[in-house]
């Protein structure tokens, strides 16, 4: 290899050198994205795995205030999914709220309790009708609570309003 490089004329060489330079340049981009994604990659799991430990870490201070929580919750109030969403269908027409809908159930088991959440939403209503309801959920915590909240303007009429929230409720396991 080295007696033909050496046998070439100057252009040659240097057009050769060249070559062999562009293409170690794309190669070594190639391997600097590669080695990027990889660092990125590791430092998004050591961040990860970091918090994971410090709530391992809290496991018992967690665990002791869950069990004081529970402790103070009547059973006779947390709300099975059935019962949370004839709940809120009772808070909506409390409310005054005719144009509504509550999704199915979804539920999340541990040992000690079920927490139950739908996600209700009101089209078409006035911002006092939606502040009532909002109220008297409330005053139904810790048995129901609110996850996520969005709200958003009717174009053709600004004054009404669709609201969605994602309530959750809390059973006990007997």
């Amino acid at each position: 290899m080295r007696a033909y490089f050496l046998g070439r004329l100057l252009r040659e060489k240097i057009l050769l050198v060249v070559f062999v330079l562009i293409g170690a340049a794309i190669w070594l981009s190639g391997v600097s994205e590669r080695v990027g994604s990889q660092v990125r990659s590791f430092r998004a799991t050591s961040t990860d795995l970091d918090v994971q430990n410090r709530w391992l870490q809290q496991r018992e201070r967690i665990e002791r205030e869950a069990e004081l929580a529970i402790e103070h919750l009547d059973p006779s109030k947390t709300f099975d999914s059935v019962r949370l969403q004839s709940e809120l269908n009772a808070l909506a027409r409390t409310a005054g709220l005719s144009n509504y809908d509550v999704s199915d159930s979804r539920t999340a088991r541990t040992s000690q309790f079920a927490v139950h959440s739908v996600q209700f939403t009101a089209r078409n209503a006035d911002i006092a009708k939606l502040i009532q309801f909002y109220r008297t959920l409330a005053q139904r915590a810790p048995y129901l609570g609110l996850e996520q909240f969005a709200l958003a303007s009717n174009r053709s009429n600004p004054t009404q309003l669709t609201a969605s929230w994602r309530v959750t409720s809390v059973e006990i396991a007997r």
